[in-house]
């Protein structure tokens, strides 16, 4: 994937990325990754959310926790915990599914 980086040159996403926040490993880049999967997991969360047509606090109800803590998640604020994660598919029907990559 190719982006402009900030003088106009085109380079590559990795490229633009670690202009903008180091080289992968810094704190800076882990810190981004850290809230860009934040904010992708509150993204399917949400949407998985408004598809089984429950509210927040529906789904609050169902895992045991409160609105807030899950509109904190869906708006990429917080990561849940692993417990709460589960429990939060669960009550979405979701199914987890790890896989190892291709080598």
């Amino acid at each position: 994937m190719n982006t402009y980086a900030g003088n106009g040159v085109l380079s590559s996403y990795d490229e633009g990325l670690d202009a903008k926040y180091g080289k992968t490993g810094t704190p800076e880049r882990e810190e981004f990754h850290r809230k860009a999967m934040a904010f992708y997991v509150g993204e399917v969360l949400q949407e998985a959310r408004k598809e089984e047509r429950i509210t927040q606090v529906e789904l609050a109800r169902r895992t045991g926790t409160s609105k807030s803590y899950i509109s904190r998640i869906e708006n990429g604020l917080i990561d849940p915990t692993v417990s709460s994660f589960m429990k939060i598919i669960d009550a979405l029907g979701l199914r987890l599914e790890l896989t190892r990559p291709l080598a």
